[in-house]
């Protein structure tokens, strides 16, 4: 169980000081995939690299399984770190070691023997399909396959937590997809804790059981990814779950609802019914469905109509349906 209190990082020039994390209450428990999101600048790669001590907090604790690692001297540190895997944006492959012999780098700075390092690291390659890439050099893979290669050295050591940090935000969607399919196979067969860092909602909603929403240092929300994406509280989880952006929908000026569909009324012509039972028009200004812990949700921002007495028909019918909705 990975858990932080009260942590915070400020960090200080020459004429200034600039607050990075403040006042951050966690607890990622053991098993999950654990997703923080927030927009660039809110402070999650600095949050992440506070959990392993890459960066060392000015305030606070992190706890992993009860031991504050914060008071851990250097030997201890370096010591715990390997039960810590780390997967980057950037991939960080040596460029002259090939594929295998990446995987092998912690192996042999922990002192393993080569053919014991070499059996470890063929077995990883197998498990993120690229046993028969192990003498290819990182120059010669794709993305996706240098993030795979990545996530093996990341488990060479058999680590008991996973942080990723922004790892998919450099590939494409349909490599996301399979990159985040992979880790969550880790996660299942391997009983790995996954602490997943990213600014894109869909990742969260792909491979999180919950999330924490980072805005301005500080967690605005946190919650199941399901609670979050049905019902976001502070503002900057609407703008992260609703993508188009606020300014968009500013330019029609008529009063808004949020509608969010639970799985079991996902499929069914709701929108449909409203309108012909009410006999009034709405307008759609924002639509999705996708599916979260291998369920479909939905969500819709219209908006009512001018006329007043139709948009208190449509609100009356809301309030007598099987939909959730909120008055923006």
């Amino acid at each position: 169980m990975i858990e932080l209190r009260h942590l915070g990082k400020t960090y200080k020039t020459a004429d200034k000081e600039i607050v990075a994390l403040e006042d951050i209450d966690l607890s990622v428990q053991d098993g999950e995939i654990f997703g923080i999101i927030g927009v660039s600048g809110a402070g999650k790669s600095t949050l992440v690299r506070c959990i392993n001590l890459l960066e060392k907090p000015t305030a606070g604790q992190v706890l992993i399984d009860g031991e504050d690692i914060t008071a851990l001297d250097r030997k201890s540190l370096l010591s715990l770190r390997r039960s810590i895997g780390m997967i980057f944006q950037g991939f960080n492959l040596l460029e002259q070691r090939s594929v295998l012999r990446n995987v092998t780098f912690p192996l042999e700075v922990s002192g393993i023997k080569r053919a014991a390092a070499r059996d470890r690291a063929m077995e990883l390659l197998d498990l993120v399909g690229l046993k028969d890439r192990a003498g290819s050099y990182p120059s010669q893979l794709s993305g996706g396959q240098k993030q795979r290669v990545a996530i093996a050295r990341a488990l060479a050591t058999g680590p008991k937590y996973l942080l990723c940090d922004e790892a998919t935000s450099a590939l494409d969607p349909n490599t996301t997809r399979s990159i985040l399919d992979l880790l969550k196979r880790i996660n299942k067969t391997m009983g790995v804790t996954i602490i997943v860092i990213t600014h894109e909602m869909r990742v969260i909603n792909q491979i999180c059981d919950r999330v924490a929403v980072l805005d301005q240092s500080r967690i605005a929300e946190e919650g199941k990814v399901s609670d979050v994406f049905l019902n976001p509280q502070s503002e900057i989880a609407k703008e992260l779950i609703l993508p188009v952006g606020k300014k968009d929908y500013d330019i029609h000026g008529g009063r808004r609802v949020r509608l969010t569909f639970h799985s079991e009324n996902s499929g069914k012509p709701l929108i449909s019914e409203m309108v012909l039972e009410c006999q009034a028009p709405v307008n759609i200004l924002f639509a999705e469905t996708k599916e979260i812990d291998g369920q479909p949700y939905g969500q819709m921002l219209i908006e009512l109509p001018g006329d007043e007495r139709d948009a208190d028909r449509i609100l009356s019918w809301l309030k007598n349906s099987p939909v959730e909705w909120k008055e923006e």
